[in-house]
Order: C-alpha cells, then sequence, then structure tokens
C-alpha cells in the first residue's frame, strides 16, 4: 500500500545542509515535504535561503526535485525522488510589500502560513495576549494568495485569525501541522470550531507527530499518533486529515533558540521553556523517530482498521487534491 501510494508530509523542517536528512529522506518513500525555509526571516534573509536550493537540488539530484505543480509531485513519484515545495511558517518574509508575494510564487514558494506564534502585519499567532483577528494588510494579502495559487497555513495561527482567514480566502486553506484541542488541549492544536470551518471549505490538517501535541506525551507511540489522526477523522470526515509530522532532524541548539524567541530576536519567548535543551529531547513517538521510519504509518492505519483508499488519502490524497483546488492560479 505505501510503496505505491503518493505520500505527502505537511511540514518538515529539518536541517537542510546535513546529509543525513537527505538520506533518510531517500529511504522514507516519501513523495513530497513541505520544507519550511523561513520562520522570523524577513526579505533578504528569505532570499539568501532560496538561493542555496539550486545547490541542494544539484547535490541531492538523486533523492530531491523541486515540487512546483502536482504533475512535479506525480514526476517525482514516477522517478522515485521526492518533491521539495518550499514553504514559510510565517508571511514576515513579504515585509510590508504584497508584491513581494508574487516574486516568492515565481521563486517557487507553494505555502505560506499566516503567522509563527506572535502577532505581525497579518494577523496574531496562537500565542499571542490578544488576538483581534486578520488585519486588513492581511485581508489583502489572503486574497493575493489566492489569486497567485499559495496555499495559506493556519498551523500555528492564533483562533480569531483562523477563523477570520477561512472566512475570508476564496480557497481552502490548511493546518499542516497541528491535532485537535478536543484531542489534547494544548494551546497551538486546533479548535473544533476551527477544524470544522476548515473541513466545510475543502481545507485539510496535517497531523503533528510532536510529542508536544499528543495526549501521551513522551510514552507515545505510532499507536497514539493514529490516535490523534483518528479523533479528527471522526470529527472532520476521511477528506480532510493528512499528516504533517514537524521532523527537525539535525537541527543544531540555535535553531531552537531562534525560533523559540520573540519576533526571532529575543530568547526565551513567552512560549518557550528557558530551561528545556529541544535540541536533545525527544520529539517523536516511538516507531516514527525520523523519516525513513514513515512507512510504519501505514501499517499503523491498517491495524486500526482503515481500509486502503482511506489510507490513500491519510498518506497524501487529500493532500493532492488541495494542492490541485489552490495551486491552480485564478
Amino acid at each position: 500500500m505505501y510503496d505505491n501510494a503518493i505520500v505527502v508530509d505537511g511540514l518538515n523542517v529539518s536541517n537542510w545542509d546535513s546529509p543525513a536528512v537527505y538520506k533518510n529522506l531517500g529511504a522514507s518513500g516519501v513523495t513530497a515535504i513541505n520544507a519550511t525555509i523561513a520562520t522570523w526571516e524577513g526579505f533578504g534573509e528569505t532570499l539568501d535561503h532560496i538561493a542555496k536550493w539550486p545547490e541542494r537540488f544539484l547535490e541531492y539530484g538523486d533523492v530531491v526535485v523541486q515540487a512546483r505543480s502536482v504533475e512535479d509531485i506525480h514526476r517525482a513519484k514516477r522517478e522515485g525522488k521526492v518533491g521539495v515545495i518550499l514553504g514559510f511558517q510565517n508571511a514576515s518574509p513579504i515585509e510590508n510589500d504584497l508584491a513581494r508575494l508574487s516574486i516568492f510564487y515565481e521563486l517557487g514558494v507553494r505555502i505560506i502560513q499566516l503567522t509563527y506564534h506572535e502577532r505581525n502585519l497579518l494577523g496574531n499567532g496562537c500565542y499571542e495576549r490578544h488576538d483581534e483577528g486578520v488585519s486588513s494588510f492581511g485581508v489583502d494579502a489572503i486574497r493575493e494568495m489566492n489569486k497567485l495559487g499559495i496555499l495559506i497555513d493556519l498551523s500555528h495561527v492564533g483562533e480569531r485569525t483562523t477563523l477570520d482567514t477561512i472566512e475570508i480566502s476564496e480557497k481552502a486553506v490548511a493546518c499542516t501541522h497541528a491535532n485537535a484541542k478536543s484531542y489534547f488541549d494544548q494551546k497551538r492544536n486546533k479548535a473544533d470550531e476551527a477544524l470544522r470551518a476548515l473541513a466545510a471549505k475543502g481545507g485539510v490538517i496535517g497531523a503533528t507527530c510532536i510529542l508536544t501535541f499528543l495526549k501521551d506525551g513522551t510514552d507515545s507511540t505510532i499507536d497514539s499518533y493514529v490516535d490523534a489522526i483518528d479523533h479528527m477523522v471522526q470529527m472532520i470526515g476521511i477528506d480532510h486529515v493528512g499528516f504533517g509530522t514537524d521532523y527537525t532532524q539535525d537541527q543544531p541548539e540555535s535553531f531552537w533558540r531562534y525560533i523559540g524567541s520573540q519576533q526571532g530576536t529575543k530568547y526565551p519567548a513567552s512560549f518557550t521553556a528557558p530551561d528545556a535543551n529541544y535540541h536533545e529531547m525527544i520529539m517523536y513517538p516511538k516507531g516514527l523517530e525520523t523519516t525513513d521510519k514513515l512507512p510504519a504509518l501505514a501499517d499503523a492505519l491498517d491495524r486500526r482498521g482503515y481500509k486502503d483508499p482511506d489510507v490513500d488519502k491519510i498518506l497524501g490524497g487529500n493532500w493532492m487534491r488541495l494542492f490541485k483546488e489552490v495551486w491552480k492560479s485564478a
């Protein structure tokens, strides 16, 4: 089942300079990943990050290829490679200029998260003190992303801003890496109201397997992860759930300090445990520690009683349907 499926990981934020990351990707059987290339960065820094990818596609060309379209993902499957979708976990790279969205689109960026943890010019993050919803600038940004064919991600976005975005967007949106708050009450997990609204609009949520967002915490196994998936399938339907691991393979301590900083500069932010050594912590369930273990997810879903067509949807079919709907330019 797994070998024949198109397998899409909704979020991977590994260290893209690590050869071991590409080795594991090559052994994973994954067809495509949403690869994070920006979190707090501004315009110039993000361009520098993008500029490194052509060399990576050459150096690791036997493993990865850039994916700008659904057809590129199908081609990656035929060639036995991993399609890399360039994505942002924050809209900070556009700064205050909507014209930069089209620049990033032309460079291959296909997924942009509206906010990351805190407030930006578009709206509010899930850890912000207050959430007044999407700003006027954010409304225009949403409309421009719809026009270009950029998928909007709401994983780290505040509740009011999430609901606003779903209402404002003319196209379906995603939560690439989150779970349901009714399954496990963690601040970054998504409220049932938001998930139902997302599904009603045709969107998809990718269940994350980071232990912080799983009910069993450090005792989590791959079956615990399936619990999180199953909870959302029962709530919003099989057509709206995928997976988004949020793998962080080989990320150094500096990465964790950066993403755990207020607006990327002041460490620690209010949402960060200052004494935690994140780079040394066990982050993922037993049996799903690294990308190359992902084939076990199909087996776990099968044990839970999911039939092959439904396993196919969770592994990547739902993401592919959403990409086809959103990436087609208006």
